[in-house]
This record gives C-alpha cells, sequence and structure tokens, in this order.
C-alpha cells in the first residue's frame, strides 16, 4: 500500500490510485485518485501531496461529505476560516457552499469524497486558492 510522504504509517485502507489527471487542472500541486464507487454513490480516496490543494468550487444540489483518513489538511467554506482536519474528521458540506479543500504544507493528506446522490448535482470549479490565501495557514 502507498503511504503518503510524511507519514509513518498508513491509517486507510484504500490504495492511493493514480495521478489524478482527470481533475488536474483544478489543483495545485499532485494529486491522486482512487474511485472506490461510480454507481450510484461517487465515492472517491483523494490523495494530497505536502501543499497540494483544489481550486475554490461548488457542489450544486447534493454537497459533498469528505472523511479524513491520513495526514494533515485544511477545509474551508467561503467566508469563515480554515479548518485544521486530521484522521477521523468528517466535513458535511452542504450544496452550493463555495469551499476548498487539501493538504497542509509539511504533510500529505488523504480523504474519501463522497459526491450526494442528487437530481442534476454538478460541480462547479472556480478559482484558484492563492499562495497568499494558503501561506497564512499555520
Amino acid at each position: 500500500m502507498d503511504r503518503l510522504p510524511n507519514t509513518t504509517e498508513a491509517i486507510s485502507p484504500f490504495p492511493r490510485g493514480e495521478k489524478n489527471e482527470v481533475f488536474a487542472r483544478y489543483f495545485t500541486g499532485t494529486s491522486y485518485l482512487n474511485m472506490l464507487s461510480t454507481e450510484r454513490v461517487m465515492i472517491g480516496n483523494v490523495t494530497f501531496e505536502p501543499g497540494c490543494r483544489n481550486f475554490w468550487h461548488i457542489h450544486h444540489k447534493g454537497g459533498q461529505i469528505l472523511l479524513i483518513t491520513e495526514g494533515r489538511g485544511w477545509y474551508q467554506a467561503w467566508g469563515e476560516p480554515a479548518r485544521e482536519l486530521h484522521p477521523g474528521d468528517v466535513v458535511n458540506i452542504p450544496p452550493e457552499t463555495k469551499h476548498w479543500h487539501g493538504a497542509a504544507k509539511d504533510s500529505g493528506f488523504a480523504h474519501v469524497a463522497i459526491e450526494v446522490p442528487a437530481e442534476g448535482a454538478s460541480s462547479e470549479w472556480l478559482e484558484p486558492v492563492s499562495d497568499d490565501e494558503y501561506d497564512k495557514l499555520k
């Protein structure tokens, strides 16, 4: 099983997956994606190298749930302070919430992302999280 950079022990039973080429244009840094389910409910294991984060984005209609499995990372909803994340944390992201998530600068990070099913659900990718915003996080 692949292990995250800067961690000594794998917590997640899910393999890292392949380099995330499909969504790479919506990430700053390198991520990996292992789709665990593509039937009825989309579930993916997303692994972030240190410093990697996705762009601001919105899940229309259904929302998203993140189950943190490895490393240290961040979640931030628009207009709110960033929340530090650790294994065992759960983030429930309501539909229509502009947000981002990703690894801390000094730690790899992984989460299982569950897309909440809803008729007409979609994701809208927006601007990158600026280096200035990100560098302010501890």
